[in-house]
């Protein structure tokens, strides 16, 4: 599979969001208004296994570098390892989430949320083992120690309002880091990560929504 450079692509900035969208979601697994990158990275979720959390990571490829096509190859199992010396580090790895959100806002899908991505690995959560069962893999373009973009908070805020109505065992204290769920081993999405932003934004839509 070869996957063209994002950056020349049109950006799906929008989330078709209305009151069928939980539903919808529910019933397919397919975020409304974002573009589709099939992984064959995942598997079915064990049976009543539930979605019951949202994990946020983060990811840069090469390590530090923002745009281009190297996430999706890596996601999508066709990364070139000559592309850069990192690349043969991870380019047989396979790894995926459920939703990539790039530096400008855009959301790329590349697992059905009704799905198991590989996205977790060795987790525990609320005394639960095996995170990948019963959660949701948000992956933010981005490192530890540099800042988030203001329409990244945006829109992870408007996505989990939407993953938190289709699935209401996600609750707010139901949405945490990689780094919480695999302590010692992972620390994304890391320092640069601003929680309390995030939470209150997140506030915002579910009040928001209320509203409507």
């Amino acid at each position: 599979m070869t996957l063209s450079d994002p950056t020349q692509r049109p950006s799906h900035r929008a989330l078709s969001i209305n009151d069928s969208a939980p539903e919808h979601l529910r019933r397919t697994g397919r975020i409304p208004g974002v573009r589709w990158c099939p992984s064959p990275n995942f598997g079915p979720r064990p049976e009543g296994a539930g979605i019951s959390l949202l994990v946020v990571h983060n990811i840069s490829l090469p390590p530090g570098q923002f745009g281009g096509a190297a996430i999706e190859q890596f996601f999508c199992n066709c990364l070139d390892p000559s592309e850069h010396p990192y690349f043969k580090t991870i380019a047989t790895m396979q790894v995926s989430a459920h939703a990539l959100i790039r530096r400008d806002g855009s959301v790329v899908q590349f697992v059905s949320l009704l799905e198991r991505a590989w996205h977790a690995g060795r987790s525990r959560f609320g005394g639960r083992e095996e995170c990948n069962d019963f959660s949701i893999g948000i992956e933010l373009e981005g490192t530890d120690d540099i800042p988030y973009t203001e329409a990244q908070y945006r829109r992870l805020s408007e996505l989990a309002d939407l993953i938190m109505q289709a699935w209401p065992s996600i609750t707010p204290d139901r949405i945490t880091g990689h780094c919480d769920i695999a302590p010692g081993r992972k620390t994304d999405p890391g320092p640069a990560f601003d929680w309390r932003a995030f939470r209150r934004r997140l506030s915002d839509e579910g009040a928001a929504g209320e509203l409507s």
